[in-house]
Protein backbone atom coordinates (compact mmCIF):
# COMPACT_ATOMS: atom_id res chain seq x y z
CA UNK A 1 0.00 0.00 0.00
CA UNK A 2 1.09 3.57 -0.63
CA UNK A 3 -0.71 4.58 2.56
CA UNK A 4 -2.44 2.78 5.42
CA UNK A 5 -4.85 4.57 7.75
CA UNK A 6 -4.73 2.39 10.84
CA UNK A 7 -7.58 1.70 13.26
CA UNK A 8 -9.95 4.51 12.27
CA UNK A 9 -13.68 4.68 12.84
CA UNK A 10 -14.87 4.12 9.28
CA UNK A 11 -18.09 5.94 8.36
CA UNK A 12 -18.57 4.70 4.83
CA UNK A 13 -21.13 7.15 3.40
CA UNK A 14 -24.05 4.71 3.17
CA UNK A 15 -25.67 5.77 6.44
CA UNK A 16 -24.98 2.32 7.91
CA UNK A 17 -23.23 1.73 11.25
CA UNK A 18 -19.62 2.78 11.55
CA UNK A 19 -16.89 0.24 12.27
CA UNK A 20 -13.20 0.14 13.13
CA UNK A 21 -10.81 -0.88 10.39
CA UNK A 22 -7.59 -0.18 8.55
CA UNK A 23 -7.91 1.31 5.09
CA UNK A 24 -5.16 0.79 2.53
CA UNK A 25 -4.67 3.12 -0.42
CA UNK A 26 -2.78 2.32 -3.60
CA UNK A 27 -2.44 4.37 -6.79
CA UNK A 28 -5.09 6.86 -5.76
CA UNK A 29 -7.76 4.32 -4.89
CA UNK A 30 -8.99 2.44 -1.86
CA UNK A 31 -7.36 -0.98 -2.16
CA UNK A 32 -8.14 -2.79 1.11
CA UNK A 33 -10.46 -2.41 4.09
CA UNK A 34 -10.04 -4.52 7.21
CA UNK A 35 -6.67 -5.49 8.56
CA UNK A 36 -3.91 -4.09 6.34
CA UNK A 37 -0.48 -5.26 7.41
CA UNK A 38 2.01 -3.15 5.45
CA UNK A 39 2.25 0.24 3.86
CA UNK A 40 4.92 2.69 2.75
CA UNK A 41 3.33 5.17 5.13
CA UNK A 42 1.03 4.57 8.08
CA UNK A 43 -1.24 7.10 9.80
CA UNK A 44 -2.70 6.34 13.21
CA UNK A 45 -6.48 6.82 12.97
CA UNK A 46 -7.25 5.94 16.58
CA UNK A 47 -9.80 8.38 17.98
CA UNK A 48 -10.53 9.75 14.51
CA UNK A 49 -13.33 9.14 12.03
CA UNK A 50 -12.61 8.34 8.38
CA UNK A 51 -15.25 9.30 5.85
CA UNK A 52 -15.49 9.84 2.12
CA UNK A 53 -14.65 13.35 0.97
CA UNK A 54 -17.42 15.90 1.30
CA UNK A 55 -19.27 17.02 -1.83
CA UNK A 56 -20.36 20.65 -2.05
CA UNK A 57 -23.47 20.48 -4.22
CA UNK A 58 -23.73 24.25 -4.61
CA UNK A 59 -20.43 26.10 -4.96
CA UNK A 60 -19.42 29.42 -6.49
CA UNK A 61 -15.73 28.66 -7.08
CA UNK A 62 -15.89 29.05 -10.86
CA UNK A 63 -12.99 31.52 -10.91
CA UNK A 64 -11.48 30.82 -7.49
CA UNK A 65 -10.35 27.39 -8.69
CA UNK A 66 -8.23 29.19 -11.27
CA UNK A 67 -7.00 32.12 -9.19
CA UNK A 68 -6.53 30.63 -5.71
CA UNK A 69 -4.43 27.45 -5.95
CA UNK A 70 -4.57 26.82 -2.18
CA UNK A 71 -8.37 27.06 -2.05
CA UNK A 72 -8.27 26.52 1.71
CA UNK A 73 -11.85 27.68 2.08
CA UNK A 74 -12.97 24.31 0.76
CA UNK A 75 -9.97 22.00 1.15
CA UNK A 76 -9.70 22.66 4.88
CA UNK A 77 -13.38 21.75 5.34
CA UNK A 78 -12.83 18.32 3.82
CA UNK A 79 -14.51 19.22 0.55
CA UNK A 80 -13.09 17.03 -2.20
CA UNK A 81 -15.61 17.85 -4.95
CA UNK A 82 -17.51 21.04 -5.78
CA UNK A 83 -20.40 21.46 -8.21
CA UNK A 84 -20.02 24.82 -9.96
CA UNK A 85 -21.89 26.63 -12.75
CA UNK A 86 -24.72 27.38 -10.32
CA UNK A 87 -27.79 29.61 -10.35
CA UNK A 88 -27.92 29.78 -14.12
CA UNK A 89 -24.95 32.14 -14.46
CA UNK A 90 -21.36 31.17 -15.19
CA UNK A 91 -18.61 31.57 -17.76
CA UNK A 92 -19.31 28.85 -20.34
CA UNK A 93 -20.67 28.56 -22.94
CA UNK A 94 -20.07 32.14 -24.08
CA UNK A 95 -19.02 34.29 -26.98
CA UNK A 96 -17.00 37.48 -26.56
CA UNK A 97 -20.09 39.65 -25.95
CA UNK A 98 -21.70 37.29 -23.48
CA UNK A 99 -18.47 36.73 -21.57
CA UNK A 100 -18.11 40.48 -21.00
CA UNK A 101 -21.74 40.70 -19.86
CA UNK A 102 -21.66 37.77 -17.46
CA UNK A 103 -18.35 38.93 -15.97
CA UNK A 104 -20.03 42.24 -15.21
CA UNK A 105 -23.25 40.71 -13.92
CA UNK A 106 -21.76 38.31 -11.37
CA UNK A 107 -18.71 40.30 -10.31
CA UNK A 108 -20.21 40.27 -6.81
CA UNK A 109 -20.23 36.46 -6.78
CA UNK A 110 -16.77 35.76 -8.17
CA UNK A 111 -14.96 39.05 -8.52
CA UNK A 112 -13.22 39.91 -11.79
CA UNK A 113 -9.61 38.88 -11.18
CA UNK A 114 -7.10 41.10 -12.98
CA UNK A 115 -4.94 39.32 -15.49
CA UNK A 116 -7.05 36.18 -15.73
CA UNK A 117 -6.95 34.82 -19.26
CA UNK A 118 -10.47 33.73 -20.22
CA UNK A 119 -9.11 31.50 -22.95
CA UNK A 120 -12.21 29.30 -23.25
CA UNK A 121 -15.63 29.70 -24.83
CA UNK A 122 -17.24 26.26 -24.58
CA UNK A 123 -17.97 24.10 -21.55
CA UNK A 124 -15.38 21.57 -22.68
CA UNK A 125 -12.73 24.24 -23.08
CA UNK A 126 -13.45 25.60 -19.59
CA UNK A 127 -13.13 22.12 -18.07
CA UNK A 128 -9.94 21.54 -20.05
CA UNK A 129 -8.55 24.81 -18.65
CA UNK A 130 -9.22 23.67 -15.08
CA UNK A 131 -7.44 20.36 -15.72
CA UNK A 132 -4.55 21.96 -17.58
CA UNK A 133 -3.88 24.51 -14.86
CA UNK A 134 -4.45 22.10 -11.97
CA UNK A 135 -7.04 22.63 -9.23
CA UNK A 136 -7.13 22.08 -5.50
CA UNK A 137 -10.30 19.99 -5.38
CA UNK A 138 -12.36 18.05 -7.90
CA UNK A 139 -15.02 19.96 -9.82
CA UNK A 140 -18.22 19.12 -11.70
CA UNK A 141 -20.05 21.68 -13.83
CA UNK A 142 -23.66 22.57 -14.62
CA UNK A 143 -24.61 24.28 -17.88
CA UNK A 144 -25.96 27.70 -16.79
CA UNK A 145 -29.37 28.29 -18.37
CA UNK A 146 -29.25 32.08 -17.86
CA UNK A 147 -25.94 32.35 -19.68
CA UNK A 148 -27.32 30.13 -22.44
CA UNK A 149 -30.33 32.45 -22.81
CA UNK A 150 -28.04 35.47 -22.77
CA UNK A 151 -26.06 33.91 -25.61
CA UNK A 152 -29.03 32.83 -27.76
CA UNK A 153 -31.69 35.45 -26.96
CA UNK A 154 -30.06 38.36 -25.16
CA UNK A 155 -31.45 40.32 -22.23
CA UNK A 156 -35.00 40.85 -23.47
CA UNK A 157 -38.02 39.83 -21.40
CA UNK A 158 -39.86 37.93 -24.10
CA UNK A 159 -40.49 34.38 -25.28
CA UNK A 160 -37.72 32.78 -27.29
CA UNK A 161 -38.39 32.27 -30.97
CA UNK A 162 -38.37 28.77 -32.37
CA UNK A 163 -34.86 29.25 -33.75
CA UNK A 164 -33.62 30.72 -30.47
CA UNK A 165 -35.07 27.80 -28.50
CA UNK A 166 -33.42 25.39 -30.92
CA UNK A 167 -30.11 27.19 -30.37
CA UNK A 168 -30.48 27.00 -26.58
CA UNK A 169 -31.21 23.27 -26.76
CA UNK A 170 -28.15 22.84 -28.94
CA UNK A 171 -25.96 24.74 -26.46
CA UNK A 172 -27.23 22.69 -23.52
CA UNK A 173 -26.67 19.46 -25.43
CA UNK A 174 -23.14 20.51 -26.36
CA UNK A 175 -22.33 21.31 -22.72
CA UNK A 176 -23.64 17.96 -21.55
CA UNK A 177 -21.80 16.11 -24.31
CA UNK A 178 -18.61 17.87 -23.20
CA UNK A 179 -18.98 16.62 -19.64
CA UNK A 180 -21.44 18.80 -17.70
CA UNK A 181 -23.46 16.98 -15.04
CA UNK A 182 -26.68 18.84 -15.72
CA UNK A 183 -28.16 22.33 -16.05
CA UNK A 184 -28.73 25.08 -13.49
CA UNK A 185 -31.11 28.04 -13.47
CA UNK A 186 -31.38 31.25 -11.49
CA UNK A 187 -35.06 32.09 -11.87
CA UNK A 188 -34.84 35.27 -9.83
CA UNK A 189 -31.88 36.48 -11.91
CA UNK A 190 -32.02 38.06 -15.36
CA UNK A 191 -32.09 36.95 -18.09
CA UNK A 192 -32.71 33.34 -17.04
CA UNK A 193 -35.88 34.31 -15.18
CA UNK A 194 -37.48 35.36 -18.48
CA UNK A 195 -37.80 31.72 -19.53
CA UNK A 196 -41.30 30.29 -19.43
CA UNK A 197 -42.10 26.89 -18.00
CA UNK A 198 -42.54 25.59 -21.54
CA UNK A 199 -39.04 26.78 -22.45
CA UNK A 200 -37.54 25.25 -19.31
CA UNK A 201 -39.33 21.98 -20.01
CA UNK A 202 -37.79 21.78 -23.47
CA UNK A 203 -34.32 22.37 -22.09
CA UNK A 204 -34.87 19.83 -19.32
CA UNK A 205 -35.81 17.23 -21.94
CA UNK A 206 -32.31 17.68 -23.36
CA UNK A 207 -30.81 17.30 -19.87
CA UNK A 208 -32.81 14.12 -19.33
CA UNK A 209 -31.65 12.69 -22.63
CA UNK A 210 -28.06 12.89 -21.40
CA UNK A 211 -28.85 11.45 -17.97
CA UNK A 212 -28.18 14.76 -16.22
CA UNK A 213 -30.19 16.65 -13.62
CA UNK A 214 -31.81 20.07 -13.39
CA UNK A 215 -30.73 22.33 -10.51
CA UNK A 216 -32.95 25.42 -10.27
CA UNK A 217 -32.74 28.38 -7.98
CA UNK A 218 -36.48 28.66 -8.37
CA UNK A 219 -38.69 31.71 -8.77
CA UNK A 220 -39.34 32.50 -5.11
CA UNK A 221 -37.99 31.66 -1.67
CA UNK A 222 -40.45 34.06 -0.02
CA UNK A 223 -44.02 34.81 -1.01
CA UNK A 224 -45.13 31.94 -3.21
CA UNK A 225 -42.20 29.69 -2.25
CA UNK A 226 -44.26 26.50 -2.13
CA UNK A 227 -45.81 27.28 -5.52
CA UNK A 228 -42.29 27.86 -6.88
CA UNK A 229 -41.13 24.46 -5.61
CA UNK A 230 -44.23 22.84 -7.09
CA UNK A 231 -43.56 24.57 -10.42
CA UNK A 232 -40.10 22.97 -10.63
CA UNK A 233 -41.55 19.56 -9.76
CA UNK A 234 -44.07 19.96 -12.58
CA UNK A 235 -41.49 21.12 -15.13
CA UNK A 236 -39.19 18.17 -14.46
CA UNK A 237 -42.06 15.69 -14.30
CA UNK A 238 -43.21 16.82 -17.75
CA UNK A 239 -39.65 16.63 -19.05
CA UNK A 240 -38.83 13.27 -17.45
CA UNK A 241 -35.82 14.90 -15.82
CA UNK A 242 -34.14 14.42 -12.44
CA UNK A 243 -34.45 17.43 -10.12
CA UNK A 244 -32.10 18.84 -7.51
CA UNK A 245 -33.49 21.85 -5.61
CA UNK A 246 -30.78 24.41 -4.89
CA UNK A 247 -30.50 25.88 -1.36
CA UNK A 248 -33.98 24.57 -0.58
CA UNK A 249 -34.84 26.94 2.23
CA UNK A 250 -38.09 28.50 3.48
CA UNK A 251 -37.26 32.12 4.29
CA UNK A 252 -38.97 35.39 5.29
CA UNK A 253 -41.73 35.85 7.87
CA UNK A 254 -44.28 34.47 5.41
CA UNK A 255 -42.67 31.03 5.69
CA UNK A 256 -41.86 30.76 9.38
CA UNK A 257 -42.51 27.18 10.60
CA UNK A 258 -43.69 26.10 7.12
CA UNK A 259 -40.93 23.58 6.38
CA UNK A 260 -43.37 20.69 7.04
CA UNK A 261 -45.42 21.87 4.05
CA UNK A 262 -42.35 21.71 1.80
CA UNK A 263 -41.47 18.29 3.17
CA UNK A 264 -45.01 17.04 2.51
CA UNK A 265 -44.77 18.35 -1.07
CA UNK A 266 -41.48 16.53 -1.60
CA UNK A 267 -42.76 13.32 -0.04
CA UNK A 268 -45.79 13.29 -2.34
CA UNK A 269 -43.57 13.76 -5.38
CA UNK A 270 -41.19 11.01 -4.25
CA UNK A 271 -44.11 8.66 -3.61
CA UNK A 272 -45.26 9.30 -7.18
CA UNK A 273 -41.84 8.29 -8.51
CA UNK A 274 -40.13 11.68 -8.92
CA UNK A 275 -36.33 11.70 -8.82
CA UNK A 276 -35.74 14.62 -6.41
CA UNK A 277 -32.93 15.72 -4.13
CA UNK A 278 -32.10 19.06 -2.52
CA UNK A 279 -29.31 20.90 -0.75
CA UNK A 280 -29.14 23.42 2.08
CA UNK A 281 -26.55 25.30 4.09
CA UNK A 282 -26.65 25.20 7.92
CA UNK A 283 -27.10 28.94 8.54
CA UNK A 284 -30.01 31.38 8.67
CA UNK A 285 -28.99 34.37 6.49
CA UNK A 286 -28.84 34.12 2.72
CA UNK A 287 -26.27 35.84 0.54
CA UNK A 288 -26.37 37.33 -2.94
CA UNK A 289 -25.78 40.64 -4.71
CA UNK A 290 -27.59 43.83 -3.78
CA UNK A 291 -28.59 44.24 -7.42
CA UNK A 292 -30.46 40.94 -7.24
CA UNK A 293 -33.04 42.67 -5.00
CA UNK A 294 -34.15 44.92 -7.85
CA UNK A 295 -37.33 44.13 -9.79
CA UNK A 296 -36.61 42.19 -12.95
CA UNK A 297 -38.00 44.88 -15.24
CA UNK A 298 -35.35 47.24 -13.85
CA UNK A 299 -32.55 44.92 -14.94
CA UNK A 300 -33.82 44.04 -18.42
CA UNK A 301 -31.17 44.83 -21.01
CA UNK A 302 -28.18 44.14 -18.81
CA UNK A 303 -25.98 46.06 -16.35
CA UNK A 304 -25.69 49.35 -18.25
CA UNK A 305 -29.45 49.55 -18.75
CA UNK A 306 -29.92 48.85 -15.03
CA UNK A 307 -27.56 51.67 -14.05
CA UNK A 308 -29.34 54.06 -16.43
CA UNK A 309 -32.67 53.31 -14.77
CA UNK A 310 -31.20 53.87 -11.31
CA UNK A 311 -29.83 57.26 -12.41
CA UNK A 312 -33.23 58.43 -13.65
CA UNK A 313 -35.21 59.96 -10.76
CA UNK A 314 -38.68 58.95 -11.99
CA UNK A 315 -37.60 55.38 -12.76
CA UNK A 316 -35.78 55.13 -9.44
CA UNK A 317 -39.01 56.13 -7.70
CA UNK A 318 -40.83 53.32 -9.51
CA UNK A 319 -38.10 50.87 -8.45
CA UNK A 320 -38.44 52.00 -4.84
CA UNK A 321 -42.21 51.53 -4.91
CA UNK A 322 -41.81 48.04 -6.40
CA UNK A 323 -39.29 47.05 -3.74
CA UNK A 324 -40.82 48.64 -0.64
CA UNK A 325 -44.56 48.53 -1.32
CA UNK A 326 -45.37 45.86 -3.91
CA UNK A 327 -42.58 43.38 -3.16
CA UNK A 328 -40.31 42.88 -6.16
CA UNK A 329 -39.63 39.53 -7.76
CA UNK A 330 -35.95 40.19 -6.99
CA UNK A 331 -36.82 40.02 -3.28
CA UNK A 332 -39.03 36.97 -3.77
CA UNK A 333 -42.28 38.93 -3.76
CA UNK A 334 -41.73 40.27 -0.23
CA UNK A 335 -41.72 44.04 0.46
CA UNK A 336 -38.20 45.08 1.33
CA UNK A 337 -37.23 45.28 4.99
CA UNK A 338 -33.96 47.18 4.75
CA UNK A 339 -33.02 46.19 8.30
CA UNK A 340 -32.41 42.62 7.05
CA UNK A 341 -29.83 43.71 4.45
CA UNK A 342 -26.16 43.78 5.50
CA UNK A 343 -23.38 44.72 3.06
CA UNK A 344 -20.81 41.91 2.93
CA UNK A 345 -18.55 43.14 0.15
CA UNK A 346 -17.88 45.85 -2.41
CA UNK A 347 -15.77 45.83 -5.55
CA UNK A 348 -14.30 49.32 -5.06
CA UNK A 349 -12.36 49.67 -1.81
CA UNK A 350 -13.43 53.30 -1.62
CA UNK A 351 -16.77 52.03 -0.32
CA UNK A 352 -15.41 49.49 2.18
CA UNK A 353 -16.85 51.52 5.07
CA UNK A 354 -20.24 50.11 4.10
CA UNK A 355 -19.13 46.53 4.79
CA UNK A 356 -20.74 45.07 7.90
CA UNK A 357 -23.39 47.78 8.01
CA UNK A 358 -27.13 47.41 7.50
CA UNK A 359 -28.71 49.49 4.75
CA UNK A 360 -31.06 52.10 6.23
CA UNK A 361 -33.11 52.96 3.16
CA UNK A 362 -33.52 52.81 -0.61
CA UNK A 363 -31.58 56.03 -1.11
CA UNK A 364 -28.47 54.47 0.41
CA UNK A 365 -28.88 51.28 -1.60
CA UNK A 366 -29.35 53.25 -4.82
CA UNK A 367 -26.28 55.39 -4.21
CA UNK A 368 -24.13 52.33 -3.44
CA UNK A 369 -25.35 50.43 -6.51
CA UNK A 370 -24.51 53.39 -8.72
CA UNK A 371 -21.16 54.22 -7.15
CA UNK A 372 -19.95 50.60 -6.98
CA UNK A 373 -21.39 49.70 -10.41
CA UNK A 374 -23.78 46.98 -9.13
CA UNK A 375 -20.88 45.28 -7.34
CA UNK A 376 -22.00 45.06 -3.68
CA UNK A 377 -22.80 41.70 -2.11
CA UNK A 378 -25.12 41.28 0.85
CA UNK A 379 -26.21 39.06 3.67
CA UNK A 380 -29.99 38.87 3.96
CA UNK A 381 -31.14 37.98 7.47
CA UNK A 382 -34.44 36.25 6.72
CA UNK A 383 -33.99 32.59 7.76
CA UNK A 384 -35.69 30.49 10.44
CA UNK A 385 -33.94 27.92 12.61
CA UNK A 386 -36.85 25.48 12.82
CA UNK A 387 -37.05 25.36 9.02
CA UNK A 388 -33.31 24.76 8.68
CA UNK A 389 -33.41 21.86 11.15
CA UNK A 390 -36.51 20.25 9.65
CA UNK A 391 -35.26 20.31 6.07
CA UNK A 392 -31.80 18.92 6.87
CA UNK A 393 -33.42 15.80 8.32
CA UNK A 394 -35.10 14.88 5.04
CA UNK A 395 -33.76 11.70 3.38
CA UNK A 396 -33.34 13.53 0.04
CA UNK A 397 -31.16 16.22 1.63
CA UNK A 398 -27.54 16.98 0.72
CA UNK A 399 -25.24 19.88 1.63
CA UNK A 400 -24.31 22.90 -0.43
CA UNK A 401 -22.34 25.85 0.90
CA UNK A 402 -23.60 28.40 -1.65
CA UNK A 403 -20.47 30.19 -0.50
CA UNK A 404 -19.30 33.41 -2.11
CA UNK A 405 -15.54 33.68 -1.66
CA UNK A 406 -15.24 37.36 -2.55
CA UNK A 407 -15.90 40.46 -0.47
CA UNK A 408 -14.45 41.85 2.73
CA UNK A 409 -16.91 40.04 4.97
CA UNK A 410 -18.41 37.07 3.12
CA UNK A 411 -21.00 34.71 4.54
CA UNK A 412 -19.22 32.25 6.90
CA UNK A 413 -20.87 29.33 5.10
CA UNK A 414 -18.10 29.56 2.47
CA UNK A 415 -15.57 28.41 5.08
CA UNK A 416 -17.77 26.59 7.59
CA UNK A 417 -20.67 24.64 6.07
CA UNK A 418 -19.37 21.09 6.39
CA UNK A 419 -17.72 21.23 9.84
CA UNK A 420 -20.80 23.11 11.12
CA UNK A 421 -23.02 20.22 10.03
CA UNK A 422 -20.69 17.79 11.81
CA UNK A 423 -20.08 19.82 14.94
CA UNK A 424 -23.00 22.08 15.74
CA UNK A 425 -25.93 20.19 14.24
CA UNK A 426 -24.74 16.60 14.64
CA UNK A 427 -22.55 16.40 17.76
CA UNK A 428 -23.95 19.33 19.77
CA UNK A 429 -27.64 19.33 18.86
CA UNK A 430 -28.12 15.72 17.74
CA UNK A 431 -30.25 16.71 14.75
CA UNK A 432 -28.57 13.90 12.78
CA UNK A 433 -26.50 10.90 13.79
CA UNK A 434 -22.91 11.07 12.63
CA UNK A 435 -23.48 8.19 10.20
CA UNK A 436 -26.56 9.91 8.74
CA UNK A 437 -24.79 13.26 8.49
CA UNK A 438 -21.88 11.73 6.58
CA UNK A 439 -24.35 10.10 4.15
CA UNK A 440 -25.89 13.53 3.54
CA UNK A 441 -22.43 14.99 2.80
CA UNK A 442 -20.97 12.14 0.72
CA UNK A 443 -22.87 9.09 -0.52
CA UNK A 444 -26.13 10.82 -1.34
CA UNK A 445 -24.65 13.68 -3.41
CA UNK A 446 -22.38 11.20 -5.21
CA UNK A 447 -25.49 9.23 -6.13
CA UNK A 448 -27.19 12.36 -7.45
CA UNK A 449 -24.14 13.03 -9.60
CA UNK A 450 -24.16 9.34 -10.60
CA UNK A 451 -20.49 8.95 -9.76
CA UNK A 452 -19.51 5.29 -10.03
CA UNK A 453 -16.42 5.46 -7.82
CA UNK A 454 -16.79 8.33 -5.35
CA UNK A 455 -18.83 9.10 -2.26
CA UNK A 456 -18.35 5.79 -0.41
CA UNK A 457 -15.51 3.94 1.30
CA UNK A 458 -15.30 0.78 -0.77
CA UNK A 459 -12.50 -1.12 -2.48
CA UNK A 460 -11.81 0.32 -5.92
CA UNK A 461 -13.26 3.74 -5.12
CA UNK A 462 -11.23 6.92 -5.46
CA UNK A 463 -9.32 7.79 -2.33
CA UNK A 464 -11.14 11.06 -1.67
CA UNK A 465 -11.09 10.83 2.13
CA UNK A 466 -11.43 12.96 5.26
CA UNK A 467 -9.93 12.03 8.63
CA UNK A 468 -11.55 14.14 11.38
CA UNK A 469 -12.06 14.21 15.14
CA UNK A 470 -15.80 13.87 15.93
CA UNK A 471 -15.24 15.42 19.38
CA UNK A 472 -13.63 18.66 18.19
CA UNK A 473 -14.68 19.20 14.57
CA UNK A 474 -16.45 22.51 14.09
CA UNK A 475 -16.55 25.61 11.95
CA UNK A 476 -14.06 28.28 12.88
CA UNK A 477 -15.74 30.87 10.66
CA UNK A 478 -18.19 33.32 12.19
CA UNK A 479 -20.05 36.34 10.90
CA UNK A 480 -17.42 38.57 12.51
CA UNK A 481 -14.47 36.45 11.30
CA UNK A 482 -15.78 34.60 8.24
CA UNK A 483 -12.45 33.40 6.84
CA UNK A 484 -11.32 31.45 9.91
CA UNK A 485 -10.50 27.84 9.04
CA UNK A 486 -12.29 24.92 10.74
CA UNK A 487 -11.11 22.83 13.67
CA UNK A 488 -10.74 19.08 14.01
CA UNK A 489 -9.91 18.06 10.41
CA UNK A 490 -6.23 17.04 10.36
CA UNK A 491 -6.12 15.13 7.06
CA UNK A 492 -7.85 15.40 3.67
CA UNK A 493 -6.91 13.29 0.65
CA UNK A 494 -7.99 13.79 -2.94
CA UNK A 495 -7.27 11.04 -5.43
CA UNK A 496 -4.95 9.53 -2.83
CA UNK A 497 -2.88 12.71 -2.31
CA UNK A 498 -2.77 14.81 0.84
CA UNK A 499 -4.22 18.28 0.30
CA UNK A 500 -4.51 18.82 4.06
CA UNK A 501 -1.86 17.12 6.18
CA UNK A 502 -1.58 17.55 9.94
CA UNK A 503 -4.02 20.43 9.65
CA UNK A 504 -2.02 22.34 7.05
CA UNK A 505 -2.56 22.89 3.33
CA UNK A 506 0.02 21.13 1.19
CA UNK A 507 1.08 22.48 -2.19
CA UNK A 508 -0.56 19.58 -4.04
CA UNK A 509 -3.15 20.29 -6.74
CA UNK A 510 -4.83 16.90 -6.70
CA UNK A 511 -8.23 17.90 -8.09
CA UNK A 512 -9.57 17.05 -11.53
CA UNK A 513 -12.76 17.81 -13.38
CA UNK A 514 -15.37 15.12 -12.95
CA UNK A 515 -17.22 14.76 -16.25
CA UNK A 516 -20.24 12.77 -17.24
CA UNK A 517 -19.76 10.37 -20.12
CA UNK A 518 -21.49 12.74 -22.51
CA UNK A 519 -23.35 10.01 -24.36
CA UNK A 520 -26.96 10.72 -25.24
CA UNK A 521 -29.30 7.91 -24.29
CA UNK A 522 -32.93 7.11 -23.57
CA UNK A 523 -33.72 9.08 -20.41
CA UNK A 524 -36.41 6.57 -19.48
CA UNK A 525 -33.68 4.02 -18.82
CA UNK A 526 -31.94 6.19 -16.24
CA UNK A 527 -32.36 4.79 -12.74
CA UNK A 528 -32.94 6.97 -9.71
CA UNK A 529 -29.88 7.68 -7.57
Amino acid sequence: MDLVIRDARVIDGTGGPSYRADVGISEGRIAEIGRVTTGRRVIDGQGLALSPGFIDMHAHSDLALLTDPAHEAKAAQGVTLEVIGQDGLSYAPVDDRTLAEVRRQIIGWNGDPPGLDYDWRTVGEYLDRLDRQGIAVNAAYLVPQGTVRMLAVGWEDRPATASELARMKELVAEGLAQGAAGMSSGLTYTPGMYASDAELTELCRVVAAYGGYYCPHHRSYGAGALQAYEEMLTVTKNAGCALHLAHATMNFDENKARAPELIALLDRALAEGADVTLDTYPYLPGSTTLAAMLPSWATEGGPEATLARLRDELTAARIRHAMEVVGSDGCHGVPMDWSTIEISGVTDSAFSSYVGRRIPDFATARRLLLDDHLGPTILQHVGHEENVRSIMRHPAHTAGSDGLLTGDKPHPRAYGTFPRYLGHYTRDLGILTLEACIAHLTGRPAARLRLPDRGLIRPGYRADLVLFDPQTVDAGSTFDHPRTLPRGIPHVLINGHFVIEDGRRTDVLAGRTVRRGGQKHDARAVSSP
